[in-house]
Formats: C-alpha cells, structure tokens, sequence
C-alpha cells in the first residue's frame, strides 16, 4: 500500500523543454509540408482545369468540324439524290414514250401483213411478185427490226431505271445514317457542363461494334456519290440514245410507208391501164366479131342465093334433054347450061370463105372470153390493192414519240 501511493518517477525540467521544443518543431514541420501540399493541390487543381478545359474545348472544336464534314456530305447526297430522282423521273417519261412507239408500231405492221395475205387472192398472171409485194415484205422486215430494237431498248431502260434506284436507295440510306449521326452530334455539341442529367457512361470507353476509320467512312460515301453521278451519266447518255433512235425509227417507218404507197399508186395505175387496153382491146373484138357475123351472113345467104339459078340451069337442061331425035343437039346453049350448072355448082361446094370465117367467129369468140376473164382479173386485182390495201393504209398513222 505505501509502495502504491509512492509518486511516480519524475521528469527532468531540460526533458521537458526539450518536449516541447520537439512539438513546436514536429508541428512546424508538418504545417510547412501541409502548406506545401496545399500549394501543389492548387497547382495541380487549376493545371488539370485547364488541361480539361483545354482538351473539352478541342473536343468541341473537332466535334463542330465532324459536324460540318457530315453537313457536306450530306448536302452531296442530297444534291445526288435529288439528281438521280430527277433523272429516274424523266427516265420514266422516255420509258413511256418507248412503250407508245413499241404499240405504234403493231397497227403498220399488221396492216402489211394484211395486205400481203390479201394479195395472195390475186389470180392469174396477177399473181405476180411486183415492186408492190418487195416493197411490203422490206417494210414488214423494217418494223420487226425496229420492233426488236425498241423491245431491247425497252429492256435497257428498265434496267437502267432499276439501276438508278438501287443508286437513290444507297444514298437514301447513307443519308438517313448522318441524319442520324448528325442529330446525335449535335446533341453532343449542345451538351455543358451544367447540363442537367449528364450521367457516367462506364461503358463508353469501350470500342464495340463495327467501328470505321474516318477514311473509310469518306470512301463509303464516295463510292455511294460516284455510283450515282455514274448512273446519272448512263442515264444522260441513254436518254440521247432513246432520243436518236425514237427520231430515227419514224423517219424509217414514214419512209418505208410512203414508199409502199407509191408502189401501190403506181402498181394501180399499172394495172387501171392494162385494163383500160384490155377493154378497149375487147371492144374491137366485139366490133370485129360483129362484123364477122355479119360477113358469116353475107356469105351464106350468098350460097342460098346460088341455089334458085342452079335449080333454072339444071331443069333447063333436064327439059332440053327430052328433045326429040336429031333436036337432041350439044348446042352452044346446052354447052353454056352445062358450065353455068358446073360454075356454080362448083362455087357452092367452095365454102372455104365460110368456113375460114366461122374459124375466126370461133377465135374471135374465144378471144373475147379470154379478154373478159382478165379483165376480171385486174378488177379483182384492182379490188384487192385499191380497194382494200390502200384504203386500210390510209388508217396508218406514224406519229412523233
């Protein structure tokens, strides 16, 4: 109990001086490195301000630069697409006017066709392949070609049509991806430091999904911008085409048509002509037939006029043959009786004229049915080529496509 209540061991006055003075310098010490410390905080703090500051303003200056970039390339598309939507368009009105000038081209041909299967009705020496027949089997020749090379040049355009869409497609996609990419950078562009609901992204650091370097983000839409200034060219280029074509193909097909039909003017007139001699022919055979009848006539009422003379001669020399005895004389009467009955007796019998002349009748007759039949021949010619040729050309019209 006394050794508890014994005061403890004390310390030297110099020790604890010497305390002291190890507080006063420990503590100095440690404001001097806290000060410190807080210096190079403030340092560190305003170096990374405006490091941020510095980098968040170059972020935006690239930001704004992405954003005009995107803004150009996006007026190209639209000026492409406006281009090539122009171009399908009118592309579309040339189309039509391919598809008119391909019906326009039906009616011609089936009326050649027709009048070539209608002069196969001509009959006889009619039935012959004239300058009409060549002319309509070129013209039938020249509509199926021309036929064939709209049809191609149908098949061209639909194609180049197709192609052009494909092209408007592609950039309507490109252009919908940097309307949408051009909207985003643009809410980025409006994002501050003192926008409300800006949050952390832990995931934002990482690179996933199909990134592209900036070079071939300008290539893709390059490529897409070429394809379209190519099809446009194509386009251009055909329309000139269709143009020349369209321009040609009337002109050959108004050509071929006039030149049918003067084959036609001049073939009728041909043959109005060779019917006009063959009835004029035919009227100088009647004529001539007329006149052999009447010689026909002539001659036999000739021969019938002969027989009442010869009948006198003969019952004169019958009654002179009763003469009695020496009266029964060779006179010079009996003698001239004798020749008159012989003379025409003989006359009769040479019925040679007559004969010769009911030969001709005949071939005068045979003539004039042979005649008559050709023309009947031209009329049916004429029937067909003036009649129902011509007048079925006259519906044709080759119009301007």
């Amino acid at each position: 109990m006394a050794r508890l209540l014994q005061d403890p061991s004390k310390l030297h006055p110099s020790e604890w001086y010497t305390a002291n003075k190890m507080q006063c310098a420990s503590t100095e010490s440690q404001k001097s490195r806290s000060e410190c410390m807080i210096a190079e905080s403030w340092r560190l703090v305003d170096e990374i301000e405006k490091t941020t500051q510095k980098t968040q303003s170059d972020v935006n200056k690239k930001l704004e630069q992405r954003r005009e970039e995107i803004k150009f390339w996006k007026q190209e598309l639209d000026n492409k697409l406006e281009q090539i939507v122009h171009e399908t368009e009118i592309l579309l009105t040339f189309k039509n006017r391919l598809e008119r000038a391909l019906e326009g081209c039906k009616e011609p041909l089936v009326v050649a066709q027709k009048c070539l299967l209608y002069r196969q009705r001509r009959v006889g020496i009619d039935l012959v392949h004239d300058e009409v027949e060549q002319q309509l089997l070129k013209e039938v020749e020249v509509l199926q070609g021309i036929i064939a090379l709209l049809e191609r040049t149908l098949e061209q355009t639909n194609e180049q049509i197709r192609r052009n869409r494909s092209a408007k497609y592609d950039l309507d996609m490109d252009l919908k991806d940097k309307f949408t990419a051009l909207t985003i950078d643009d809410y980025c562009a409006s994002l501050t430091n003192d926008t409300p609901h800006i949050i952390y992204a832990d995931n934002a650091m990482k690179l996933e999904g199909n990134f592209v370097s900036p070079e071939d983000w300008i290539d893709f839409t390059n490529i897409n911008v070429e394809k379209a200034d190519k099809q446009r060219n194509n386009s251009l280029a055909l329309k000139a085409l269709i143009d020349g074509i369209l321009s040609q193909i009337a002109n050959d097909m108004r050509k071929h048509c006039e030149m049918v039909n003067n084959a036609f003017r001049n073939r009728v007139k041909e043959v109005k002509d060779a019917k006009h001699k063959l009835e004029t022919l035919l009227a100088m055979v009647m004529d001539e037939t007329a006149s052999q009848e009447k010689n026909i006539a002539a001659l036999k009422k000739a021969i019938t006029d002969k027989e009442a003379p010869v009948k006198v001669a003969q019952t004169r020399l019958e009654a002179r043959n009763h003469r009695p005895n020496v009266e029964l004389c060779y006179d010079t009467v009996h003698s001239s009786l004798m020749g008159e009955v012989q003379e025409i007796t003989k006359n009769i019998q040479r019925q040679d004229a007559l004969a010769q002349a009911q030969t001709e009748l005949k071939g005068l007759s045979r003539r004039q049915l042979s005649l008559e039949e050709e023309i009947k021949v031209k009329e049916n010619t004429l029937y067909i080529d003036e009649v129902l040729c011509m007048q079925m050309r006259e519906s044709v019209c080759i119009n301007n496509y």
